[in-house]
C-alpha cells in the first residue's frame, strides 16, 4: 500500500495452522485464504512452524500454486534445517515459480518443543546462533563463488548453490524485535523487526523505533459502527475458561520475550474506548493483540504505530474476503493521517 507521501506500508495476512483444521479441508483452506489476501493486496502471507504443525515450506509451495504474486513469509527455526537445506527451498522456489519469499527467522519459544530436539541452547544464544545461521543462507543466495565458513555453529566448505537464485528473488528476512538479543539480531542482519506492540499511547510521540526496518503483528476487527466491530469480536472470540488454562500452561513453558510482555499488559485491562484488546491472545485463540472499533477509531491507533516508523504489519489470519476489505479502509485512512 502506498502512502500519499511516497511511502510504503507493507501488509501480510497469516495463514492458519494445520492443527485447527481437519486434513481434508486445509487444503482448500490455505489456498482460499491466499487468494483473499492477494485481492486484498497483501505483500505476502505468514505461514507458521513449530513441532505441532506440517511443514512450512510444503504450505508455501500450495499458496504459490494458488496465486499470482503472493509471497509466503516462511517460518525458519535453525533446530529443523540446515541453513544449506533453506538456501536450497529458496533457490528451488525461485527455479520453478520465480517468486520471492520471505523468511521469518525463529529462535524458538516453547522450551518443550527444543527439549523434545535436545536442543538446551538458552535464550539469548539462540540469537547469537540465528545470526549466524540467517548470515550463511543469504551469503548461499547471494555468492556467485562457493562459499567456505568455520563458524560457532556452523561450517561448510566450497559450497556453491545450485540453482543459482536471481538477484531480484532474494528473499526479505524478518526476526522478533522484543527482546533485547532479537533487536541485536534484527540489527546486525539488516532484517524487519517484528514487534507485538503495545497500546499506541504508549508509544512516546515522534519516538523513532530503531531498527532501519521494523513491523507489527496484530488483528484487526473494524467496522463503520463501532457497537458492530465489537458485536463480531465477541462474537468471534469469546472467553474460554480452558483457552485461559491453556494459555496459563503455555506461558509455563515459554521463554519468549514477546508472551510475557503481552501477558503482562493484559493485566491492567482496557476499557472499550480503546481499540487495544488482549482477550483472543488471553483465550489462547491467536498470539497476538487485536485492535478493534470504527475505521476512524482503528485507523487513529494505526496511525500512530506509522507516527513512531512501524511500517510493516502482519495481521492475524483473517476470517474472510469482506474482513480484509474493512481492513483496508482503517488502513487507507490510517496512511492518510500519517502522511497529515
Amino acid at each position: 500500500m502506498e502512502e500519499p507521501n511516497g511511502q510504503s506500508v507493507r501488509i501480510f495476512s497469516t495463514c492458519p495452522p494445520s492443527n485447527l483444521a481437519q486434513p481434508r479441508k486445509y487444503l482448500r483452506q490455505v489456498a482460499e485464504i491466499a487468494r483473499w489476501s492477494e485481492a486484498a493486496g497483501c505483500e505476502g502471507i505468514l505461514v507458521y512452524t513449530d513441532n505441532g504443525l506440517i511443514d512450512p515450506w510444503i504450505v508455501s509451495q500450495v499458496i504459490i500454486e494458488h496465486t499470482e504474486r503472493l509471497c509466503p513469509l516462511v517460518a525458519v527455526q535453525p533446530v529443523y534445517m540446515h541453513p544449506y537445506s533453506v538456501a536450497k527451498m529458496v533457490a528451488s522456489f525461485g527455479f520453478l515459480y520465480g517468486r520471492r519469499l520471505y523468511l521469518n527467522m525463529v529462535a524458538g519459544g516453547f522450551k518443550n518443543d527444543l527439549d523434545a530436539l535436545n536442543d538446551p541452547t538458552p535464550h539469548d544464544e539462540r540469537y547469537a546462533r540465528l545470526i549466524e545461521y540467517t548470515s550463511l543462507i543469504m551469503e548461499l543466495l547471494s555468492s556467485a563463488a562457493p562459499v567456505t565458513l568455520a563458524g560457532r555453529y556452523y561450517s561448510v566448505t566450497n559450497v556453491k548453490l545450485t540453482p543459482p537464485l536471481p538477484t531480484e528473488l532474494l528473499p526479505g528476512v524478518f526476526v522478533s524485535g522484543s527482546s533485547a538479543a532479537g533487536v541485536e539480531a534484527g540489527r546486525k542482519l539488516g532484517a524487519t523487526a517484528v514487534h507485538y506492540p503495545k497500546p499506541a499511547a504508549e508509544y512516546a510521540a515522534g519516538a523513532a523505533i530503531e531498527e532501519t526496518e521494523s513491523g507489527v503483528r496484530l488483528g484487526i476487527i473494524a467496522r463503520a459502527d463501532p457497537e458492530e466491530a465489537w458485536r463480531i469480536a465477541r462474537a468471534r472470540f469469546p472467553e474460554d475458561r480452558r483457552g485461559q488454562i491453556t494459555h496459563q500452561l503455555a506461558m509455563q513453558v515459554s521463554d519468549s520475550i514477546w508472551h510475557k510482555q503481552l501477558s503482562e499488559l493484559g493485566k491492567p485491562g482496557y476499557s472499550e474506548e480503546s481499540p487495544y484488546w488482549l482477550v483472543p491472545f488471553e483465550n489462547y485463540k491467536t498470539f497476538c493483540p487485536y485492535l478493534v472499533g470504527s475505521y476512524e477509531r482503528v485507523a487513529d491507533e494505526l496511525a500512530r504505530y506509522m507516527s513512531v516508523g512501524y511500517r510493516t504489519f502482519i495481521l492475524d489470519v483473517p476470517a474472510s474476503p469482506e474482513e480484509l476489505s474493512h481492513i483496508r479502509v482503517a488502513f487507507e485512512r490510517a496512511s492518510t493521517r500519517a502522511s497529515s
